[in-house]
């Protein structure tokens, strides 16, 4: 079975209402990939073990796993036209001309689902709402990810004065200096660092933060992107394909421990022993994605910030948890890292990872 096929049967699952993370995902396109020459029944036998998450799951799967390969999957997609129409009214397109009271009424609940569906916290999202959550996910971050580029370019230092060309130019006029020439450097690229826990405390987020990172990614060509639990992984290659179910495929063979213990400064340390001379200059914006569990030393961690601190245009860490009313950063590793950050912000809902845009704005070039 071709790794196409795998990913669109568990996005097929999650439709469902399985909880089909980015774990289910690779392990299933590892098991298709062991099982290639085996039968279909036990292809499935397979599928199901490394998918099924619960009893209702285990007793569901089959009877699905026979209507994806059938083809029987029209209500889903009769659901995704609605929404798509809905996403279409909101932004003024395929209005209908039946009467301006219902494509008020289209629009106004096109425009609630859509702001529910941004403030939601991934935790905690509906298992029928994923579909839509990733639909609108892909055009936020991509849409967000090419304003910041933008926005970052337009951010270069101001051209200084050229005294030299402005005194040729005044001497025909008797030294009179009438205009003002400016030094035209070309503006130096911002460049990100990402580091992305996929740890087991961060299942409920994984698979969204990946999507952020693989539309940052796209947008900055020089950016690097890396996963950590145990161990820091380069996956920066695996995020270039322009399509995420194409990462998703690359992903399934990296030598990433997914849903693993968490070590958070034995990573950073990582990063800044084999990558820090090369990537970390005034340029560079450095992101960590994580919710802050360590089970290392917490002196380790905020030793390798304070070394990142100094090299780096802006260090944030964008920290799911925080969404939550009663979160306080009180864990050891938060506690150290907070004297080192610039930024220090929630990333629980779509909405909250958009914000990106302007925490990296909010300091001038």
């Amino acid at each position: 079975m071709h790794s196409e096929t795998v990913v669109d049967l568990c996005r097929f699952l999650r439709d469902q209402g399985f909880q089909t993370s980015v774990l289910e995902t690779l392990t299933s396109t590892e098991v298709a990939r062991a099982l290639a020459f085996a039968d279909i029944t036990t292809l499935q036998y397979g599928l199901r073990a490394a998918i099924c998450s619960s009893r209702e799951e285990w007793d569901a799967f089959n009877a699905l796993f026979d209507s994806f390969f059938a083809g029987d999957r029209k209500p889903e997609q009769n659901r995704d036209k609605q929404i798509s129409a809905a996403f279409l009214t909101l932004g003024g397109r395929g209005a209908s001309s039946d009467g301006e009271n219902e494509g008020d009424a289209r629009q106004t609940s096109g425009a609630s689902f859509h702001d529910r569906m941004t403030r939601t916290d991934l935790s905690a999202l509906k298992s029928e709402d994923k579909a839509a959550l990733e639909r609108i996910a892909q055009r936020i971050f991509r849409q967000a990810a090419a304003r910041l580029s933008r926005r970052l370019k337009q951010a270069g230092r101001p051209a200084a004065l050229d005294l030299r060309r402005m005194i040729y130019h005044s001497v025909p006029r008797g030294g009179e200096i009438i205009d003002l020439s400016y030094k035209r450097k070309r503006p130096k690229k911002p460049a990100l660092v990402i580091l992305l826990d996929v740890s087991g405390s961060m299942n409920a987020y994984s698979f969204f933060l990946l999507r952020f990172a693989h539309a940052l990614q796209k947008q900055f060509r020089g950016s690097r992107t890396f996963a950590f639990s145990t161990r820091l992984v380069d996956i920066t290659a695996e995020l270039r394909p322009p399509h995420f179910d194409d990462s998703l495929k690359r992903l399934s063979a990296a030598a990433i421990s997914w849903s693993g213990g968490t070590r958070i400064g034995e990573s950073v340390a990582t990063f800044n022993a084999l990558y820090g001379r090369k990537l970390l200059s005034r340029d560079t914006f450095f992101i960590i994605l994580s919710d802050g569990w360590d089970t290392g030393e917490p002196e380790r961690l905020a030793s390798e910030l304070r070394a990142i601190r100094e090299k780096v245009r802006k260090l944030i860490w964008l920290n799911p948890l925080l969404g939550l009313e009663e979160y306080r950063p009180a864990t050891r590793a938060m506690a150290a890292a907070l004297p080192y950050l610039d930024v220090f912000a929630p990333a629980h809902s779509l909405e909250s990872l958009a914000r990106l845009e302007q925490h990296l704005c909010s300091m001038s070039f």
